[in-house]
């Protein structure tokens, strides 16, 4: 048999298999639908959003993926799919810090699926004031980079709002050079945000030493300056460059090879457990010798495995800080609960901040 014809089989089998997937992915569709129907004739406010169930199903397929697609990219072909069966139910409506092109739409979108609604907003505030009012479902915001650590403005926001959080998005990030001229040395500015200057000191150091850094609220206002001016550049990523028609001058330039943004969900639902969760809390402590170490001995005492503490100042006072964690677990589990109760038997204040599932891939 020659080469055309055993491509010519592979073909039909590829058509064969296409229109079985196109029916299991009517038939699922079909069933959301049934969802749908009987969420609307029950009483009280139905939530079609399902996060823990969500995150049950990516973690089942990639646990069971038999290759040869990386677990990735079967993790995204599944979500989009649970994304665009969730808009036959509700189309959601996820707020993000703006404008588009930025990580944070990255992020919103690799977590969401493209089916639903966006509102890009241009501070972390309005991110949370969409959410609190009702006009968006969900936001979408960045709360620590592991080059530069934590977003300040989010870990602010969460001490006064009564949002919960309701998942968590880690991004590989890949920074960019972006600018409309043709070459480094045309360039006599550099705009991005803050946090992507400090993930790509060494390589401006290296490169653009003598080039003015201008700080803006995000990347993609970067580009968008960049845009406007042929001898300016943005340090941004490779979707700004297509949205704001730009060319990609150097790739790659931050410090760490393996640089990592995590966000935050925010909204207004406590999400149940879906067995691979984590919890995120803030508390206080007394004025004492040795309050601290008597806090943190709650989740060692009680076996639960703390993965995050940061510090910030409660603005209440001078030296008064409060404590941000991350532990391994649900508060519906046992040993998180009774280890909260412990702490909030020696804190001055604690706030639970929402149990969510773990990043999926």
């Amino acid at each position: 048999m020659s080469n055309d014809s055993k491509l010519e089989q592979i073909r039909n089998s590829i058509d064969a298999v296409d229109n079985q997937l196109l029916d299991l992915i009517s038939k699922r569709a079909a069933l959301a639908v049934k969802v749908r129907e009987i969420k609307n004739s029950s009483t009280g406010q139905a939530s079609f959003y399902r996060p823990e169930r969500e995150a049950q199903i990516l973690k089942r397929v990639t646990d069971a993926n038999p290759g040869p697609l990386p677990d990735e990219q079967v993790a995204r072909l599944f979500r989009e799919i649970i994304s665009a069966c969730l808009a036959l139910e509700e189309q959601l409506n996820i707020a993000y810090l703006g404008p588009a092109g930025t990580f944070t739409q990255a992020a919103t979108l690799k977590h969401f699926g493209h089916s639903v609604l966006t509102t890009a907003l241009s501070g972390i505030d309005q991110v949370f004031r969409e959410v609190e009012s009702g006009n968006c479902h969900y936001g979408v915001v960045p709360i620590e980079n592991s080059i530069e650590g934590v977003i300040n403005h989010t870990h602010d926001m969460l001490i006064n709002s009564n949002l919960k959080i309701c998942g968590e998005i880690e991004m590989r990030i890949n920074q960019h050079l972006l600018s409309k001229a043709a070459a480094l040395d045309a360039i006599v500015k550099v705009y991005s945000h803050q946090q992507s200057f400090g993930q790509c000191r060494a390589w401006l150091d290296n490169h653009m030493r003598d080039v003015e850094q201008v700080a803006v609220n995000s990347n993609a206002e970067a580009a968008q300056l960049a845009g406007k001016d042929p001898t300016a550049g943005a340090v941004a990523g490779e979707a700004a460059a297509g949205l704001y028609g730009l060319n990609i001058l150097a790739r790659n330039i931050e410090d760490d090879p393996i640089n990592t943004t995590r966000f935050m969900v925010i909204g207004t639902m406590a999400v149940p457990r879906s067995g691979h969760d984590k919890t995120s809390l803030l508390f206080s402590t007394p004025n004492k010798p040795g309050a601290l170490h008597g806090m943190l001995a709650c989740f060692s005492d009680h076996d639960v495995s703390m993965t995050r503490i940061e510090s910030r100042p409660s603005r209440r006072g001078m030296w008064d800080y409060v404590f941000f964690v991350d532990v391994e677990g649900h508060v519906e589990d046992p040993n998180v609960a009774a280890a909260l109760r412990q702490l909030e038997e020696r804190a001055a204040a604690v706030k639970l901040l929402g149990s969510y599932p773990r990043a999926v891939i």
